[in-house]
């Protein structure tokens, strides 16, 4: 069977959806897939105008011209009319939730209407178990036995990491600068972790501008980096160098950063909420996004080198959950029980 993947998030600056897309493509291809990656370089993915024109226009075309039997959509949006059976990752309805400051039209489209769509998907994809959950709870109706969980992998180069035991003053934040990422938390800490900066890698929203103007109030400006989107070997060079990646977010579907960690064997301290702790379970440290003086010793410590032993401890499981093979074969098996049914 011959699968049509929708490619377009890893046009660009990719961030999580284009990491997953490109990791899933190669992991797939191992599994001895038939698989045709579809994407469109002349289109910005980041555009809105353009995401529509590509999900409901362009993408329905290609994968019928491709002469795929499945079409694969692994950033979280479908075409209305696809001509075919489709598979739907479903990364997480923060759309739903947490993206109260987006355009109503960005909102409707990411959120309700994208919603709507995943009733007709023959196969359902998730990230977590809690992104399951919170799918599930808005998505009345659906068989939960239908959505899978499979976690994304990490990349081989996050698992080779030659770790030196941090340089003991970075604090790494690896994501979107947007609202639900909460960066905020991290520098107002800043003044009381005493030679502490913050090192911030990804594309930047309008809230970038809030949390430089947090630092400038609280006279820490010059230890905030908001570098925005990097190279792989810079980014890789961070990981490797960090003292410990810190995760405060509101709200993830799966916690791209943490995993990364994780496998790098870096000291992750992570916020309480949504999918996180079911990421890094015992493997890091665990804080309430109410709990300033906890994100404070937790932070301290690793700043001092106190963890670098528990976050090598915990790398070689970490390897094996997040495991690119892994993932590809879960999705290959929903690929072949829907080919067994057409």
């Amino acid at each position: 069977m011959k699968v049509a993947l929708d490619a377009q998030l890893s046009v660009g600056t990719a961030t999580g959806i284009g990491e997953y897309v490109t990791g899933l493509a190669s992991a797939l291809r191992r599994q001895h897939v038939d698989l045709v990656e579809l994407r469109e370089p002349r289109l910005n993915p980041w555009r809105f105008d353009r995401r529509v024109l590509w999900d409901q226009a362009i993408l329905p075309l290609r994968a019928r011209a491709s002469g795929a039997a499945l079409l694969h959509c692994a950033s979280g949006t479908m075409p209305l009319l696809a001509g075919m059976p489709i598979v739907v990752t479903v990364h997480d309805v923060a759309w739903l939730h947490v993206q109260a400051h987006a355009r109503p039209y960005a909102r409707y489209y990411f959120g309700r209407f994208a919603l709507e769509q995943y009733r007709r998907a023959n196969g359902i994809v998730v990230d977590s178990a809690f992104s399951r959950d919170a799918l599930l709870e808005v998505l009345a109706g659906v068989d939960g036995a239908a959505v899978r969980v499979a976690y994304p992998g990490v990349a081989p180069e996050f698992c080779d990491i030659a770790r030196s035991g941090g340089d003991g003053r970075t604090i790494l934040a690896v994501g979107t600068v947007e609202r639900r990422k909460n960066l905020e938390l991290l520098i107002a800490l800043l003044p009381k972790l005493n030679g502490a900066r913050i090192v911030c890698v990804g594309p930047q929203t309008p809230y970038a501008r809030e949390c430089v103007e947090l630092a400038a109030r609280l006279g820490v400006a010059e230890r905030l980096e908001l570098r925005g989107y990097v190279s792989r070997e810079e980014l890789l060079e961070l990981y490797r160098e960090a003292a410990v990646v810190a995760v405060p977010s509101r709200y993830e579907g799966f916690g791209y950063a943490a995993a990364q960690a994780l496998c790098a064997g870096v000291p992750c301290v992570v916020s309480d909420r949504t999918s996180l702790p079911e990421i890094v379970g015992k493997d890091a440290g665990i804080a309430s996004l109410d709990d300033t003086g906890a994100w404070t010793s937790m932070l301290e410590a690793a700043l001092r080198g106190d963890c670098e032993q528990r976050a090598s401890r915990a790398r070689a499981s970490a390897i094996a959950r997040f495991s690119w093979d892994a993932s590809a074969g879960e999705i290959k098996r929903l690929y072949d029980s829907i080919a067994g049914t057409a």
